[in-house]
């Protein structure tokens, strides 16, 4: 595979700088993702839970297994997100099990990563994202296709104090630069108290 620059490369010092106590920010610029659209109660939906060792999840919910994750997106659609290097293969069970009643497409290269994670990554979302983040609302194994400020994100709960944005790359400084606002603006309220 031919030498790939993080979208992110350019800020990675800034990024490493603004950690402060309550959340730590991290890129995770390589992942492969994986774009299926399907009937769910279609043919195809048992045969690519059967594929990929797991069911496809219900609205804004994800499933988890063998290192792969299928996070919903809309009634008929879901990504599929696993390890760098793992996009061909997904392709070729998806696309054998869906065959001609759905469609298959590798998305690993349309958005990078950004981990928010500590006590206070809600917080930190909160300063540039309107979504419900409380645990009851927006629970770990949930996700959401919404706003960072003007950006759109994926935005996937990974555990109590833990979150997956994923960003289109020509949004992802953008968006960096607006969760590192964030911590600082959090980093100072707390010291100013």
């Amino acid at each position: 595979m031919a030498d790939r620059a993080a979208p992110l490369a350019a800020l990675e010092g800034a990024i490493a700088d603004a950690v402060f106590a309550g959340a730590t920010l991290r890129t995770v610029p390589f992942l492969a993702q994986v774009g299926i659209r399907l009937d769910p109660a279609g043919p195809a939906a048992p045969r690519v839970a059967a594929a990929l060792g797991l069911e496809l999840p219900e609205a804004n919910l994800v499933t988890e297994s063998g290192g792969r994750r299928a996070l919903w997106l809309g009634p008929d659609e879901w990504l599929v997100v696993a390890a760098d290097g793992e996009e061909r293969a997904l392709v070729a069970i998806l696309e054998e099990a869906i065959g001609a009643d759905g469609a298959v497409v590798d998305l690993s290269a349309n958005r990078t990563g950004l981990e928010l994670s500590g006590p206070q990554a809600a917080e930190v979302l909160a300063t540039c994202m309107a979504l419900d983040l409380h645990p009851r609302a927006f629970g770990p194994g949930r996700c959401a296709q919404t706003l960072l400020q003007k950006a759109p994100v994926i935005v996937e709960r990974r555990g109590d104090d833990a979150f997956l944005l994923l960003v289109r790359p020509s949004f992802a400084a953008y968006v960096a630069e607006w969760l590192v606002d964030g911590m600082a603006g959090l980093a100072a309220d707390l010291a100013a108290v």
